[in-house]
């Protein structure tokens, strides 16, 4: 039970379908699907394409897609909708041009966007209301506009130099004056409902060939990129079987390479080793166990993940009982762990949604552009703003991530799903680029070792490490205790305040003993779990 003295939110527990996502327009479309008798996954569906236009610096028709589905006789299944690299791109040219990295805002960061084939190819497979019903309320506040949220504002603000940069950002994504819009400003987008309309007319085909399809391979290759329409011709969505491992007697459900989800799994297992059940929540030894475990499985992340076909060791491998004892004895209760070399961790914008309905049919779904308005590239004639995913890649020679041509580069987005004695019974995600392995670990901490309820595990305090590199400072978020601080440098760590509170989660828990669902929405950001 909560304490109502508090200021937080309450679970919304509803008993025959339950949404949550990080915009109440978003929650608010997915929950008019339901009602009207879709599926999980066409509210799903729904939900994401609104989010591309309420929360543009997040997600969109130029980005990527993740998905886990558990179906009511309990088999999960995952899907990957992440674009490749230009089949022509090399990385030793790359090199003898003076790159050390791919460069965050250009062409050559603008991977094939995968996630319109997602949202057509899973509609069609599993889906029942149809690609056209299922982006009718994102064509209509794209068209008509919307009132910005406090949240987007806000994030939308951080990217007004780099988006006036590019002629079709600044003539799409800023207003009259060249400027951001404030909380309340009221933005539509003309060309993007368009865009949305070809797609809900054609299909894929509206999107990967015609009009949009030039104005992507002209805008990319104007700046520099490589992309042309052999490679948009190409965007598959693969299956992918997922991975899972258990914790405390659950089995936590995530997606594979190219995503980082078996790191989550990695933290976990070497987690198991400590009783965090016997520890303040809030105190420093939990955060410093937490700490010290991330820290090691995103050392692993940074040395071996990669597009699976170039991974030099499985994620079986790596999460077997001999690699989680060696990397758990490195941990000392007492003191930090001496540095370890630097790893680069590059930043990502993100939106998850889950959605269950009356059949028990659950959907973790993600979306993303990565960075804030990924490259801050948008074409100029159909309003699509390219994700810059080519940036999580390496120049590294020999490295598994090294980019090329028609590879998928390291994703960051992981959506995750939870059993309990064979049963589903949380499907969750939490965004944040590389915070979203560690998110997962502090959401499911949170509820089986410390028994919170899904929006108490989300409303929680966080922290995670400078994403500069593992051996600097953490970076806490303000509502962090003092007491918890100063115990944290007792322990041999240095931190600082983040500019911005870390992540954005959303979970629904199905209870199978009284047949509710009972959900949680991130209270950092706009939106919210709604249930009928």
């Amino acid at each position: 039970m909560r304490d109502f003295h508090q200021p937080r939110r309450s679970a919304m527990i509803a008993r025959r379908g339950a949404v949550a996502t990080s915009h109440y327009l978003s929650s608010a479309a997915a929950l008019e699907v339901l009602k009207s008798g879709g599926n999980a996954l066409d509210a799903a569906i729904t939900a994401a394409a609104v989010q591309g236009v309420a929360e543009p610096q997040m997600t969109g028709v130029g980005g990527d897609l993740f998905a886990l589905i558990s179906f009511p006789d309990g088999r999960i299944e995952g899907f990957n909708a992440s674009g490749r690299a230009a089949r022509n791109i090399d990385a030793g040219a790359l090199r003898a041009k003076g790159l050390t990295a791919i460069p965050e805002q250009s062409g050559l960061a603008v991977t094939v966007p995968g996630g319109v084939a997602g949202w057509c190819q899973l509609m069609e497979q599993h889906g029942t209301i149809g690609i056209d019903r299922a982006l009718a309320p994102a064509i209509d506040i794209a068209e008509s506009g919307y009132a910005v949220s406090p949240r987007v504002a806000f994030d939308w603000a951080d990217e007004v130099e780099k988006l006036r940069m590019f002629p079709g950002s600044r003539a799409h994504y800023l207003n009259s004056a060249g400027n951001t819009p404030a909380a309340g400003d009221v933005m539509n987008f003309p060309a993007l409902a368009k865009t949305l309309r070809a797609i809900a007319e054609n299909g894929e085909d509206g999107f990967y060939k015609g009009a949009v399809a030039d104005d992507i391979v002209a805008t990319v290759q104007a700046n520099g990129g490589l992309l042309d329409h052999e490679d948009l011709a190409g965007v598959s969505v693969d299956d992918m079987k997922p991975v899972s491992a258990s914790y405390r007697g659950r089995e936590v459900v995530e997606l594979p390479p190219n995503t980082q989800g078996f790191i989550a799994l990695l933290i976990l297992r070497i987690l198991e080793g400590f009783d965090l059940a016997s520890l303040d929540p809030l105190g420093p030894e939990r955060f410093h166990l937490e700490m010290e475990a991330a820290r090691l499985a995103y050392a692993v992340r940074g040395r071996h993940l990669a597009d699976p076909q170039f991974m030099e060791a499985t994620p079986e491998q790596l999460l077997g009982d001999s690699c989680i004892e060696a990397l758990r004895a490195r941990i000392s209760v007492d003191k930090r762990m001496q540095a370890f070399g630097p790893l680069d961790m590059p930043g990502s914008d993100t939106v998850f949604i889950t959605c269950v309905d009356e059949n028990r049919m659950a959907v973790s779904l993600i979306n993303s552009v990565f960075h804030s308005f990924g490259s801050c590239i948008a074409t100029e004639k159909t309003g699509v703003m390219l994700q810059n995913r080519g940036a999580g890649f390496v120049l590294t020679e020999g490295h598994p991530n090294c980019i090329a041509g028609g590879k998928r580069p390291l994703h960051t987005l992981i959506p995750g799903m939870m059993k309990t004695d064979g049963k589903l019974t949380h499907s969750f995600g939490v965004m944040g680029g590389q915070y979203q392995a560690c998110g997962h670990v502090h959401l499911l901490t949170n509820i089986i070792d410390f028994g919170m309820d899904v929006q108490s595990a989300i409303d929680f305090p966080r922290i995670f490490m400078d994403p500069l590199g593992l051996d600097a400072k953490l970076s806490v978020e303000r509502t962090i205790p003092q007491a918890t601080l100063a115990g944290l440098t007792a322990l041999g760590h240095d931190w600082y305040v983040a500019h911005d509170p870390w992540g954005g989660a959303q979970a629904i828990e199905i209870d199978r003993e009284r047949d509710i669902l009972i959900a949680g929405s991130e209270p950092r950001k706009d939106g919210c779990a709604l249930g009928y």
